[in-house]
């Protein structure tokens, strides 16, 4: 009987430590760590690495979601080339119609179908004539339209996060696996051209060995909360701790650092501070009586890389703080920041043929040394499409470029930028700083969403047709 008893209590603890969804993919608390697990390939999957598809002559975009980022997104499509947006969706048929004026405004064709209601996507991913879904829709819709997308034979484009639980991410990257198709976030940020820029400087070795990096966002939401159909977004605020929305400063300094390209995230840390001004905000809401509000005023998280390297990530949508997606590179030669003002600082024997009187690093240089070596090392994405990026707009043209990059590798069959293991990797956070939080600021030690392949790769590239 005392053993029966004694393999009940096992049991109970074990699944007391576990995360959603199934022990393969849930964790366990060892050695005052929280350990995840990272479940073997199923049979017949093969790695999303390096993958690249068919070409495509013309790329065929169904679009799910027409609120604030869909829309954009139907303004910056009619200046693709080898691409046009032939199916539109939304929850509601008067967003739809609003969506084929913004084409026609633009000079081009109405889209071919229309679909609206809450099961309209599913119409859209099933239609023959398309290659590719772009999902703008709430992030708590985001995994399952884009799984339903992929099991229909088609490419993903999914807004950030792509995923709000590990259980999520694992069925993004399996998903893709074993359709062999394309999963890429479109975290945005990462071509932004001061972003851009620095990566360029890194490759070139201006900064010598990157340590440690920062990136955050930090974006007082007061005047958007009610741009949120049904209030979902303050709803997962008000019902979650940690970094609901890491991707935006992850995913730049994810790429500086070459995750899963040579280095991967293997220990994270995060701690919040009590829901100072969220409370408030939350009972002007919903009212004095609501309960409690659960996200954090502020909430930083720490990584350590398995190289040694560390990753400071920030999130803050409450407080009347200017807007920050912080940005800093500190390496052995020189640093960078974007936030709240763009420096530099070199001490770098790589800068080559530019004349400064001080590059000890010591300073910042001053604005127009630092321009000069912005423009003498624009990334050249960025030097082939800033003139129309620019005037297409989205972001100041980072989303025009991301959606031009994501259409020109489709079009030439290459590899994209993003893959579906950075998709998970940066969405991952999600849960991992929640559950971090929830046991005490507890250490979580991070699956491997490529399964022991982050060291196949050498170096992020962005691949170019011949």
């Amino acid at each position: 009987m005392k053993k029966i008893f004694a393999a009940l209590f096992i049991a109970v603890l074990v699944a007391s430590c576990c995360g959603q969804g199934s022990n393969d993919i849930g964790y366990v608390i060892k050695d005052n760590q929280i350990v995840y697990n990272t479940p073997p390939r199923p049979a017949g999957q093969q790695s999303m690495l390096k993958f690249a598809a068919e070409p495509i002559e013309h790329v065929r975009i169904g679009l799910v979601g027409l609120g604030d980022r869909g829309s954009g997104a139907v303004h910056r499509f009619p200046y693709l080339e080898d691409a046009s947006l032939v199916a539109l969706c939304d929850l509601f048929p008067d967003r739809v119609e609003k969506a084929q004026k913004i084409l026609e405004e633009h000079g081009a064709p109405r889209a071919k179908y229309e679909f609206s209601g809450e099961e309209g996507y599913k119409q859209l991913c099933e239609l023959e004539d398309i290659d590719l879904v772009y999902l703008a829709v709430p992030w708590q819709l985001h995994t399952k339209i884009a799984v339903y997308a992929m099991e229909h034979g088609k490419h993903v484009a999914i807004e950030v996060p792509a995923a709000t639980s590990i259980e999520e991410c694992w069925q993004l990257v399996n998903t893709s696996e074993r359709t062999r198709k394309h999963c890429m976030m479109l975290e945005n940020c990462c071509y932004d051209f001061f972003e851009l820029t620095c990566l360029n400087m890194i490759q070139q070795g201006l900064f010598g060995d990157v340590v440690h990096v920062e990136g955050s966002y930090c974006h007082n939401l007061d005047p958007y909360w009610d741009n949120y159909q049904g209030d979902w977004r303050m709803k997962y605020n008000k019902d979650h701790h940690g970094d609901v929305y890491p991707t935006h400063g992850i995913g730049p300094v994810c790429q500086d650092l070459d995750i899963h390209r040579g280095d991967k995230m293997d220990l994270l840390v995060a701690m919040d501070t009590d829901a100072f001004q969220g409370q408030v905000r939350a009972e002007s809401r919903y009212g004095a009586g609501f309960g409690k509000y659960a996200n954090g005023d502020n909430t930083c998280t720490i990584i350590r890389t398995r190289k040694g390297k560390t990753i400071l990530i920030e999130h803050d949508v409450v407080t009347p703080r200017p807007y920050s997606r912080m940005y800093q590179v500190m390496g052995t030669k020189g640093f960078a920041n974007k936030y709240p003002n763009e420096g530099l600082a070199l001490g770098s024997d790589e800068v080559k043929d530019v004349a400064y009187d001080d590059l000890d690093a010591e300073e910042y240089m001053s604005d127009a040394q630092r321009d000069a070596l912005m423009e003498q090392y624009k990334h050249p994405i960025a030097k082939d499409v800033e003139e129309l990026a620019r005037k297409v707009g989205g972001h100041g043209g980072m989303d025009f470029i991301m959606d031009y990059r994501l259409i020109y590798c489709l079009h030439h069959g290459l590899p994209l930028d993003q893959d579906v293991y950075d998709a998970a990797e940066w969405s991952s956070l999600v849960e991992l700083t929640e559950v971090s939080i929830n046991h005490g600021s507890m250490p979580v030690v991070m699956p491997d969403f490529t399964r022991g392949e982050w060291d196949k790769l050498e170096g992020l590239t962005f691949a170019m047709a011949e």
